[in-house]
């Protein structure tokens, strides 16, 4: 039925890399140009959905690597807002920072008993680079936004479902696939025209907002990502 999965696989918990958002972009824009497609689900094999970026790399990188991250940060999620087909996200694991930007981009959310949702850029020590950040605010209510960028702390499926980042909670972890690839079914058989327009309408605000920014130079932040307090954060975080 034009459904297509798109599985991250890269062990053990789908660390984000530079190289895995990039190639991510360039996958959904082949998917977006190829009219058999009618929708994507994005699933992980894993018990982790993705833990956002490895934080034992992420704190040695200079200011070329810190740039080089959060561009694909900013291009990755954004390729995947701006995505023009459904996509729906079936999620039986944590998706924790960056991770979670998977499942805010997405159209329609499946999560398992065992699935957790957070956000833990303040514990590390970092602020959000503007795709993101924009993302989150187009995705999440206030409150919602609050207690996770200002805290740093999970929350449960059934949290996560009642907050409105979860659509569809299963019992079963098995079963969550499924779901998803049924909800991906429903939403392909609507008029592939008139979804793109209406969801393109609907985030067209933090598209623009993405945008400019980056054509002001938010891909390459002055003096890198990190803050005096950065490194240090992310040795506590890491146990060292």
């Amino acid at each position: 039925d034009g459904v297509v999965g798109i599985e991250l696989s890269k062990p053990p918990v789908n660390a984000l890399t530079p190289g895995l958002l990039m190639s991510f972009a360039g996958l959904l824009g082949d998917l977006a140009a190829d009219d058999a497609v009618r929708a994507v689900v994005l699933s992980s094999p894993f018990k982790v959905f993705s833990a956002g970026l490895d934080l034992k790399e992420l704190q040695h990188f200079d200011i070329a690597q810190q740039q080089e991250i959060v561009a694909a940060l900013n291009m990755g999620f954004l390729a995947l807002f701006t995505f023009p087909k459904p996509v729906v996200a079936a999620v039986s694991g944590a998706a924790i920072a960056g991770g979670l930007f998977f499942v805010l981009a997405s159209d329609r959310r499946v999560a398992g008993p065992r699935a957790s949702f957070g956000l833990a850029e303040i514990r590390v020590g970092v602020d959000f680079p503007v795709g993101p950040m924009e993302i989150g605010r187009a995705t999440l209510d206030p409150n919602t936004l609050r207690k996770l960028m200002l805290t740093g702390q999970p929350m449960a499926a059934p949290e996560a479902q009642a907050a409105g980042i979860v659509d569809l909670l299963e019992e079963e972890t098995d079963s969550v696939l499924e779901r998803a690839v049924e909800e991906a079914r429903t939403l392909a058989a609507l008029p592939s025209i008139g979804y793109g327009l209406v969801k393109r309408q609907i985030r067209q605000p933090a598209i623009e907002a993405i945008e400019s920014a980056i054509a002001e130079g938010a891909n390459a932040p002055e003096g890198g990502w990190f803050n005096a307090q950065t490194r240090d954060a992310m040795a506590r975080m890491l146990g060292g």
